[in-house]
């Protein structure tokens, strides 16, 4: 098989990001540039900024990815970009940058799924950079795919590659969002994952009693409940009633009770996705489990997987768990490998609400 190498732009939400792979499994660059750090100071992304930090650095970020794989334009098979799903302004500025590179450089264009790229990072297993860990083999179909991020949560079976079922995903807030909304409540910085997981071991995962949601689909998710359920449990701990603003909480909380919080709502949230997988698992029994996006990051995430599971979960370095180029990359391989259709560069649009 000739080897191929593609540039995967990814540029969703606050990262923007590119990678190179090739043949979709060995990793050459992953370049990513951030805004969170001006969004830390609103305790959210900001899609204005973020759009505009996009403008600021896609350029500078595609030189870089060549310039750490040692590769130029001539070595490039393909284009690979995030057209969906995500904040319009932040696709429009990574779609028209890979369709004017895909124009100038005469390169094929990929439109690649977002929420899909998340899986396939997990497709790579070997690079020469630094600082990576990488699975040391590839997932194997029929493969169970649990992604959770900011923005989603889905459970998918996959048969092979592009042959895929939706089992479920979430009615209401992603997991990801719900740990972004639960950190502000008790005033745990932005990004809240990360944050609730710093405090969560220093506080008991049994203090709260919370409620998992009920779905009629098998495989669906609910997170609006548990969120209620800690507010009224936090309002409680200050000796307050339901009519009091949750913006005024972290101030009445003591260490104690926030690191309580924090651990009881990380256990039953991580509970709640890792109960509809082993569900899935007996059902299904696939030959590979893997996880993707960026709570797939999550100590207590792998933890209990691996605990419950008769087989060790997938999952990849913490650096590709959030969003990057590499996993658009990926795909891009994936896709030029099994002849999928490639985009017109002339017309691709972006697609924010884009579902798998």
């Amino acid at each position: 098989m000739v080897s191929m190498k593609i540039l995967g732009i990814e540029s969703s939400c606050d990262e923007t990001a590119v990678g190179i792979v090739e043949d979709g499994r060995r990793l050459l660059a992953n370049a990513v540039a951030s805004s969170m750090d001006i969004h830390i100071q609103y305790g959210g992304v900001v899609p204005e900024i973020a759009a505009r930090s996009h403008i600021e650095a896609v350029i500078a970020v595609v030189e870089e990815a060549l310039a750490t794989a040692e590769c130029t334009w001539d070595d490039i098979d393909g284009i690979a970009v995030t057209y969906g799903a995500g904040l319009s302004g932040s696709l429009l500025i990574g779609v028209l940058t890979a369709r004017t590179l895909a124009i100038t450089k005469s390169k094929p264009l990929y439109a690649i799924n977002h929420v899909e790229g998340h899986v396939y990072a997990n497709f790579l297993t070997t690079t020469e950079l630094p600082g990576y860990t990488l699975p040391t083999e590839a997932p194997q179909f029929p493969m169970l795919a649990l992604i959770v991020s900011g923005g989603h949560s889905q459970l998918v079976l996959f048969r092979d590659h592009f042959d895929y079922t939706l089992l479920g995903q979430t009615h209401d807030d992603a997991i990801g969002e719900a740990f972004d909304k639960v950190a502000k409540m008790i005033g745990l910085p932005y990004p809240g994952g990360p944050s609730v997981a710093k405090a969560a071991p220093n506080g008991n995962p049994d203090a709260l009693q919370l409620p998992k949601a009920r779905m009629p689909g098998k495989y669906d998710f609910s997170f609006s409940g548990v969120k209620t359920a800690t507010l009224r449990a936090a309002q409680e701990m200050c000796g307050k009633d339901f009519t009091f603003p949750s913006k005024d909480l972290p101030g009445l909380l003591n260490a104690s009770q926030r690191d309580d919080i924090a651990a009881s709502f990380q256990r039953v949230a991580i509970e709640t996705v890792v109960d509809k997988t082993i569900l899935a698992y007996e059902e299904f029994s696939p030959a590979s489990v893997v996880i993707g996006g960026g709570v797939a990051a999550s100590q207590e995430l792998r933890r209990q997987l691996a605990e419950r599971l008769p087989i060790a979960p997938l999952y990849t370095d913490i650096k590709l768990c959030t969003d990057n180029g590499a996993m658009i990359a990926t795909l891009g391989c994936f896709m030029m490998q099994k002849g999928q259709p490639v985009a017109d560069p002339y017309s691709l649009g972006i697609e924010p609400n884009l579902s798998m």
